[in-house]
């Protein structure tokens, strides 16, 4: 049977390396759990009680394409309590995840054929999704010297018809500041682009708050979810905040691509968005776990990383121990049990050289990782 060339989009490696991991603790083993970037914790409680006392009232239908109304409001208030920012609800759209976000950002934008540019290291799914659209991926090879962010010298040279940022990122957990995160918008608003902020990790940050596009400009799309912060991986619900113009665009994709976010997930979602002391209780154990591996890595000879400013990743250079880091990675899951993520998912130019290490399951988890690190890189030499 005839298929698409647009379904020819690259396998996403963590997920091959998550089943790996299944098959192992399948046949018995204890693997440590340092590849998938998802919280170690479940929905907040209150979210949990909330859907459990709906589902007794509600047939929990289609909601309208936008979203639940309270949602939406309560998305916008975030931006007052976090940023400062009065923010029209009108302007927020719930979304099947972050996912579903990318493919109305990316539909609503852009024609076929036209070029969207994106870090590297990124998310890989960016790139696979632009394919899957016949859009075309622009990859810009970042800088270590720029915590390997995009900067304007990297793209101005360049013709592209949008560009996709994220901050704090994955892989690498780097930010970008006011002035850079301006920069880029500047380059974008004189080249006509269509400027996109990937701002799922927010609210996992360290030092310091991250910086929204939308404290500088109106004219950009920002994609958000509860799956990071609000601990909510697989429920599946995230958002978009778009210009005014663009909302009922953007709606009649929703509409016909989607009908609506689960109901039971933005019931959830409502009420997660109070549950600050448990979330908070969450964002402790990421920096206790963050402390931890910024000094045990070295320990285990992983010295080259830029620390995280945000999310809960480092992102490392292993080119002195392998030019094969899905083997790299294969080796260290079947000979020490603990599961990390080969660069190839995030750049597929330097990614053979490079290992993602997820640090959001508990701190136990992340002291019995390192420890079998350690042991492992010591077996071989390496420290």
């Amino acid at each position: 049977m005839r298929n698409s060339r647009r379904g020819a989009v690259d396998p996403f490696i963590v997920m091959d390396v998550m089943e790996a991991a299944r098959q192992a603790e399948e046949a018995g083993r204890h693997i440590i759990h340092m590849e998938v970037g998802q919280p170690g914790t479940a929905a907040p409680e209150a979210a949990r009680k909330a859907l459990t006392e709906a589902m007794t009232q509600d047939a929990m239908g289609y909601t309208v394409a936008l979203g639940l109304p309270a949602l939406r409001a309560r998305i916008a208030q975030l931006y007052g309590e976090w940023y400062n920012l009065d923010l029209d609800p009108a302007r927020v759209i719930v979304t099947p995840g972050s996912s579903g976000a990318f493919l109305l950002a990316f539909s609503a934008l852009f024609d076929a054929g036209e070029r969207v540019a994106i870090g590297a290291p990124g998310y890989p799914s960016y790139r696979q999704i632009l394919k899957a659209l016949s859009l075309q991926p622009l990859d810009v090879q970042t800088a270590p010297q720029n915590r390997l962010q995009p900067v304007p010298e990297d793209l101005r040279a360049l013709d592209f018809e949008g560009l996709m940022v994220a901050s704090p990122a994955n892989p690498t957990g780097t930010m970008l500041n006011k002035d850079a995160m301006g920069a880029l918008i500047d380059l974008c608003r004189d080249k006509e682009a269509a400027f996109i902020s990937d701002e799922i990790y927010h609210g996992i940050e360290y030092e310091a708050k991250a910086v929204t596009a939308l404290e500088l400009t109106d004219e950009c799309y920002v994609i958000n979810s509860f799956s990071k912060y609000f601990s909510m991986t697989g429920w599946r619900v995230g958002w978009m905040v778009v210009p005014e113009a663009h909302v009922r665009k953007v709606e009649r994709l929703a509409q016909n691509m989607f009908i609506c976010a689960p109901h039971a997930s933005q019931v959830a979602a409502l009420a997660a968005m109070d549950c600050h002391e448990e979330l908070e209780a969450n964002m402790a154990v990421y920096r206790a776990n963050r402390a931890l591996m910024a000094e045990g890595l070295p320990k285990a000879g992983f010295t080259k990383f830029a620390p995280p400013d945000g999310a809960f990743y480092f992102y490392v250079d292993v080119r002195d121990f392998t030019n094969d880091s899905r083997a790299f990675a294969r080796e260290i899951l079947e000979e020490a049990g603990v599961a990390v993520t080969p660069g190839l998912d995030f750049d597929p130019v330097r990614g053979h050289q490079t290992l993602r290490f997820s640090y959001a399951r508990s701190t136990q988890d992340m002291q019995d990782g390192l420890a079998r690190l350690q042991q492992f890189m010591a077996a071989r030499g390496f420290v």
